[in-house]
């Protein structure tokens, strides 16, 4: 790892204070097997895992509830 890339501890620190401040936490459970399929669809769909995942719970919320995104 180069030394431009490394975080120190007091901004690992920050980032960690801002998330957990800013967002909600689920932790998902999927098959074994699922984890390098929905990988693939979401590099395939130029998404990172979560923001793939996020988007389709996003779309399902809106389709079946009828939910305004924030």
């Amino acid at each position: 790892m180069s030394d431009e890339s490394k975080v120190s501890k007091s901004q690992q620190k920050a980032v960690n204070k801002y998330v957990k401040n800013n967002y909600d936490r689920i932790n998902v459970t999927f098959p074994k097997g699922q984890k390098e399929i929905i990988k693939t669809a979401a590099t395939a769909a130029g998404e990172s895992v979560n923001g793939y995942i996020k988007k389709a719970v996003d779309d399902r919320l809106e389709r079946e509830h009828q939910f305004v995104k924030e």
